[in-house]
């Protein structure tokens, strides 16, 4: 709107209403509105004009805050039962998160980032493990805060591009997107303001990678990071008493979820790289991610079909993408590839697809 828009459309509000509007802005609004309107509101006699905006915090300073607050925040402190925070700030939580990321962007350039980075990763860990631990009194803690977590990893991601150069970029990146990825967002309702503003850091990866070597060099790195993911085996249970036998089958089938999880997350990642490398030169690396022992489950059998496929093998695909429809017979993306390839159905999911097709007219 212009101004006489705006002066047409604010003329049926009431006094009332119009402070309302105005409170609402104030509250919501960036630290540079709320001067604004403290300058409406209350103007310098003096006519000193505005008010100098106070002085960052230093970056250490800073970093310090961020991990006294997160260590708070992840000892139950702002749940409750502890004396470490008073009642205000458990209650306003969410306030001293946004004001503590805003002064780790502001604090990445400082002559020395370092500090400002380090308290950008911290926060954003915090962030992604606010879906899964209640932490704070919030039923969603992402969407109440207001965050967007993937913008302020795509704010890090860049300032580090920029200022360590493409190498220190993927040495730190690549660690970090297995780490933060997540196929369905941050916040744990999936829908709101919030959720829609998301993106997925598989496509804020490719967006930094710009030509072709950077995504070799990228994948290296990832490909490391899985590396050091590998756990080492579990001992054989055939020289242990029956109790020690159970607790390593236990070890066994925990160590198989995390690798099925990592790999549901990391999916998407994964296939773009196989479209990427498949056919060229550099198709090893597909390779590589398909046997690597770091990932599992059936999204795993599933790439390694998509692989073969891209390879010229389909009777190899069509076995591997029926092992995968027989642990999750109504995956959408499986189905539809066995369809693509003509492989048989297991019956679990000839039954699921039959319930999606509509009645023959």
């Amino acid at each position: 709107m212009n101004r006489e828009q705006f002066a047409a459309a604010t003329a049926r509000l009431g006094e009332a209403e119009l402070r309302k509007a105005l409170w609402t802005v104030y509250w919501r609004g960036t630290a540079q509105v709320r001067e604004r309107i403290e300058e409406i509101l209350a103007p310098d006699p003096a006519g000193g004009g505005r008010r100098a905006r106070p002085e960052p915090p230093d970056p250490q300073d800073l970093l310090d805050a961020v991990r006294e607050f997160t260590g708070l925040v992840r000892s139950g402190a702002y749940v409750g039962g502890s004396r470490a925070v008073t009642p205000k700030e458990r209650s306003g939580w969410r306030f001293t998160f946004r004001r503590l990321l805003s002064q780790a962007r502001g604090a990445l350039a400082a002559e020395d980032p370092a500090p400002g980075e380090a308290a950008l990763t911290e926060l954003i860990d915090l962030a992604c493990e606010f879906r899964d631990y209640d932490y704070v009194r919030s039923e969603d803690p992402v969407e109440a805060a207001g965050v967007v977590v993937s913008d302020d990893v795509t704010v890090l991601w860049r300032h580090l591009l920029d200022r360590h150069g493409f190498a220190g970029f993927a040495a730190r990146a690549a660690g970090q997107l297995p780490r933060w990825e997540s196929r369905f967002g941050w916040t744990r309702s999936g829908w709101g303001t919030i959720s829609q503003r998301e993106s997925r850091l598989t496509e804020v990866v490719a967006g930094l990678l710009l030509v072709p070597d950077t995504w070799v060099t990228f994948t290296e790195h990832y490909l490391r990071v899985l590396d050091d993911l590998v756990p080492p085996p579990v001992p054989s249970t055939s020289v242990r008493g029956r109790g020690q036998a159970y607790g390593a089958d236990q070890r066994r089938r925990e160590l198989d979820r995390q690798r099925a999880r990592r790999t549901e997350t990391m999916i998407d990642w994964h296939l773009l790289l196989l479209d990427r490398f498949a056919g060229t030169e550099d198709e090893p690396l597909a390779v590589r991610l398909a046997d690597h022992a770091a990932l599992g489950g059936p999204e795993q059998t599933y790439f390694r079909a998509r692989l073969a496929h891209a390879r010229g093998d389909l009777s190899a695909a069509r076995l591997l993408v029926g092992e995968a429809l027989k642990k999750l017979p109504g995956h959408a993306g499986f189905l539809a590839f066995a369809h693509e390839t003509a492989a048989p159905l297991p019956p679990g999911a000839a039954a699921v697809l039959a319930t999606r097709r509509p009645p023959e007219s």
